[in-house]
Parts: structure tokens; sequence; C-alpha cells
């Protein structure tokens, strides 16, 4: 095997392994705090340890993983710090594309919002959890499209993919979906009204509701979180309008 063959498929092997291991993640297949280990995950792949390691480096990058040398590699936990720098971010990319999105959206963008919708009441009717959290990403998409901003949902979805976690298991835990669904309509009925700060208050009640969430999940899960943190009593007054 050339040197150029063999890097070409040490970097399958890394995607293969990141694409997996980030989708179990994710999907709370592989639960925080859970440990994985650099032979186990060489074995399960068939290959060395160094495309692993690639692969661990990545993630913990991506802020999935915790490396720590000689101990144990785990799933990142919820970090209550890392959650609200991710809500202010998004917040205020969020807040200025639904305004815009409002004052820019056509008959036709109404239509694109009405066909997502037809499509989360029809996950919520069949309690499809990951049907609607892809649906969710495709909502918020589509606004930064009909705003104009198609690079902003780049920042959006960056943030939103770190409580990702969160929202999935409050989904499964909880009958939330009806809740989002009905913010999701009254979004896009105030973009279709073209009523911009209607838009935006609607959006960012919509953000807030990971604070209950978070309360919850850490009152029956606490073990998922970051030992000694808390929620912070002004968060949700961080993100209003």
């Amino acid at each position: 095997m050339t040197g150029i063959q063999h890097s070409a498929d040490r970097k399958s092997s890394v995607e293969t392994i990141v694409g997996q291991l980030r989708s179990e993640i994710l999907s709370m297949r592989l639960l925080p705090g859970a440990r994985i280990s650099e032979q186990d995950v060489a074995d399960r792949f068939g290959v060395s340890r160094q495309p692993v390691r690639d692969a661990f480096n990545r993630l913990e990058s991506m802020e999935l993983i915790v490396i720590r040398p000689k101990r144990a590699t785990e799933v990142k936990r919820f970090s209550m710090a890392s959650i609200e720098k991710s809500r202010f971010i998004r917040a205020a990319v969020e807040e200025a594309v639904l305004r815009q999105a409002a004052l820019a959206c056509t008959v036709a963008d109404g239509f694109l919002l009405d066909a997502n919708m037809a499509l989360q009441r029809k996950a919520l009717a069949e309690r499809n959890h990951p049907d609607f959290a892809r649906l969710d990403y495709e909502f918020h998409r589509l606004i930064c499209q009909i705003a104009g901003r198609p690079y902003a949902f780049d920042v959006i979805c960056a943030e939103k993919q770190k409580v990702d976690r969160l929202c999935l298991l409050s989904l499964s835990k909880e009958d939330r979906m009806q809740q989002l669904i009905d913010d999701h309509l009254a979004i896009a009925d105030a973009i279709r009204a073209h009523d911009a700060q209607a838009a935006a208050k609607t959006g960012m009640l919509h953000l807030s509701r990971l604070d209950e969430t978070i309360r919850t999940i850490k009152a029956t899960s606490g073990a998922y979180f970051e030992p000694d943190e808390t929620l912070p009593e002004d968060a949700a007054a961080a993100i209003e309008i």
C-alpha cells in the first residue's frame, strides 16, 4: 500500500468513526458521562488506535467528548456555562434573522413554511422524535433563506447542536412536541404577516423554553450535568426582547 493510499484509508476511517459516534452521542444512544475507550472503538471498527485517536480529537473539538490523559474518555456532560454561551450567540443571530424574514417573506415562502409545518404535525401524530428534530432544523434553515441570510444558519446550527441532546431527551420524556410546534406556528404566522416585532418576540419565547427543560432534566437526571452547576436565575431574561 502506498503512503497516499494509507493516508486516504486512515482519513476514511476517521470520518466513519466520527460520523457514527457523533450520531450516537447526539441521539443519546451514548449518554452523557458514558465511558468510551480507544481500544474498544478500534476493535469495533477493525482499525488501529491511531485513526481512533484522530476521531476522538475531532469529537472533542465538537464539544461532544472529554479526553482525559491516563483516565477514561467520556461523553461530555451538559455544561451550564456552555449552554448559556450558545443560547446568547444563537439568540442574537436568530432575532435579526426573524426580523428580516418577516420583512422579506413572499407568498411562495409562506407555502414553504406551511409544507414544513404539515410535516411537523405528521411527526407529532406519529410520535416520531427523530423526524421532528430534523424538521426543526429545516424550519430554522428555511427562515434564514427567507431572510436572505443562508449563512446565518451555519451559526444557528452550530449553537443548536450543543443543546440538541437536551432537547431530544426532553422530547422523549415529556409531551413537549405540541408546545414546540405551537411556537413554530406562531413564528411562521408572524413572518407571513410581515410582523417583525412579533416574529422576534415569539422566537425569543421559543428559545426560552429551554429553561424549563434544563430544570426538569437536571432534577431527574443530574448525573448528565457537570457537577455543581446551576441554572442562573436571569437565564430567560438574558434573551428577552
